[in-house]
């Protein structure tokens, strides 16, 4: 009798090396989920005889991972915070039990760093003379599903830690394509007409803000600001394709209502409704002075007249560009600029900035700092340095974008 246990003993751990060694080379060999569940599956029902298998883990949700022996009916009965988040040893379950999760026998609680990371239930056990292989292996069984899961829990977290960087680096790459699309202050004009100089800052590595300067004609330039409702990738697609549009569309001799209305029916097409854009554009001819503007529901610029002292803000008068499919009306404004003048356009991600209490800044901020002769380029660096607008202010919540032209 004990020549025979002896024997048992030996045997049962022959299996148990056995097993474990076909797990290891099979974790070593990088297999995947499936096919460590499918070898998980041949050595219980090959060698332990369970006829029926289910094994539920969390991904976020519980989910039934695998069955085997049973169909989806069987374990679409179990509910897991009810039937199995109270158990946390291996439990043996009896017909008469009222709470018995489908027609399982045993419920083997896998944890993990403290926290329930799996459960497996076993049925239809073979019970042959004596005690039943699988009783005697319900520890070894937890064991073996421990490391199975773990290892498929480890290859998940890879996986993500893949998808992850992949998606970093596209938007690394999509941040310097993005980054083309805003001309850098050495590439806007400075000249005796006017200068120009700008400042971007998205609030996600990609964002929606867009503004521009064009050279229209020998005497005259084109310049806007632009906000998309909305950030992040979709916000920059859009953006991308409207700064196409507007640079194949924009020339001197459209006039601004026939650019915004032209330039409505391409976001409407390209957005489906979605989403619309912001915007405020402008026509300046060097020889009359004269600028021509639109504001579609833009924020207010905020132009200073250097020789009288004055401010003035150029308020919306025109929907947003994409808002409705037929823009009702397009209101161009005009305004003679007779002596040296300063504008400033920006996106509502700093008019929007919080100050101390709470409040939003507005345009006080912007004409704090651009009432004085200092040039424009200043008047940004000094307004950017006020609100501390930086990647790691909390308070920059949203795209900040600023476009600022002198007028000579």
């Amino acid at each position: 009798m004990a020549q025979h246990a002896s024997i048992r003993r030996l045997q049962d751990s022959r299996f148990k090396l056995n097993a474990l060694l076909e797990i290891t080379l099979a974790i070593n060999n990088n297999s995947s989920p499936e096919e460590l569940l499918a070898l998980t599956e041949k050595i219980l029902v090959r060698d332990l005889n369970i006829g029926k298998i289910a094994i539920f883990k969390k991904n976020g949700e519980w989910h039934c991972i695998f069955h085997s022996g049973c169909d989806v009916r069987d374990t679409a009965k179990i509910d897991v915070e009810r039937d199995l988040l109270p158990v946390r040893e291996i439990t043996f379950l009896t017909v008469s039990d009222t709470n018995r999760p489908g027609d399982f026998d045993i419920i083997i609680p896998v944890y993990h760093n403290n926290q329930p990371l799996a459960y497996v239930l076993i049925g239809d056990i073979e019970e042959g003379e004596g005690m039943s292989p699988v009783v005697r292996h319900l520890t070894f069984i937890q064991t073996l599903t421990n490391i199975v899961l773990v290892a498929i829990e480890n290859i998940r977290l890879f996986q993500e830690s893949l998808e992850q960087e992949r998606i970093k680096k596209e938007l690394e790459l999509a941040s310097k394509m993005q980054s083309l699309l805003i001309p850098d202050n050495e590439k806007l004009p400075s000249n005796e007409c006017l200068s120009v100089s700008g400042f971007y800052q998205p609030h996600y590595s990609i964002g929606g803000d867009y503004y521009d300067c064009l050279r229209l004609g020998e005497d005259s330039w084109g310049f806007c600001i632009a906000d998309v409702s909305g950030k992040g990738i979709s916000a920059a697609l859009l953006m991308a394709n409207f700064q196409a549009n507007l640079r194949a569309l924009f020339t001197d001799e459209i006039p601004l209502e026939d650019l915004v209305r032209r330039l409505n029916a391409r976001v409407v097409e390209s957005a489906n409704g979605e989403k619309f854009i912001t915007l405020f554009i402008a026509k300046y001819n060097c020889k009359t002075r004269r600028l021509e503007y639109i504001n579609a529901a833009h924020n207010p610029p905020v132009v200073y007249f250097v020789k009288d002292d004055r401010l003035l803000k150029l308020h919306s008068t025109t929907v947003g560009v994409g808002m409705l499919d037929e823009m009702p009306s397009v209101t161009r404004e005009s305004l003679l600029l007779d002596q040296h003048t300063k504008i400033i356009c920006y996106t509502d991600g700093l008019s929007e900035l919080p100050d101390e209490t709470g409040k939003e800044i507005g345009t006080a901020s912007i004409e704090r700092n651009i009432r004085n002769k200092e040039d424009i380029k200043s008047n940004i660096a000094a307004l950017i340095k006020d609100e501390e607008i930086t990647p790691d202010n909390p308070r920059c919540f949203d795209d900040v974008s600023i476009l600022g032209v002198e007028f000579f």
